[in-house]
C-alpha cells in the first residue's frame, strides 16, 4: 500500500469510527485512542478532570510506543476493521 493510499484508508476508518453510533467497548477507545494519537503523532501525555481516565489514556500510549505514524495508521485500520467485522 503506497502512503497515499495509507492515508486515504486511515482517513476512511476515522470517518467510520466517528460515524459510528452505538457506544464503543472501553479496551477498544482506548486502542484506537493510541494509534490516532501515534499516528498522527500528538502523543503528548494526555491530561484531563478525570485522572483515572489519564492513567489508561496514558497507559495505552505507552503500549504503542516505538510504533511509527504508518504502523499506527495500519494498526488502527486494523482494528477498526475487526471491530466492524466481530461486533455483535
Amino acid at each position: 500500500m503506497t502512503s497515499e493510499e495509507l492515508d486515504i484508508a486511515f482517513k476512511n476508518a476515522v470517518k467510520s469510527i466517528n460515524n459510528h453510533t452505538e457506544p464503543f467497548p472501553a479496551d477498544v477507545l482506548l486502542r484506537l485512542y493510541a494509534y490516532y494519537k501515534r499516528a498522527t503523532n500528538e502523543a503528548h501525555q494526555p491530561s484531563g478532570r478525570k485522572p483515572h481516565i489519564s492513567a489508561f489514556k496514558t497507559n495505552a500510549l505507552f503500549q504503542t510506543r516505538g510504533l511509527s505514524s504508518d504502523e499506527a495508521k495500519e494498526l488502527y485500520i486494523e482494528a477498526v476493521n475487526q471491530y466492524f467485522l466481530y461486533r455483535k
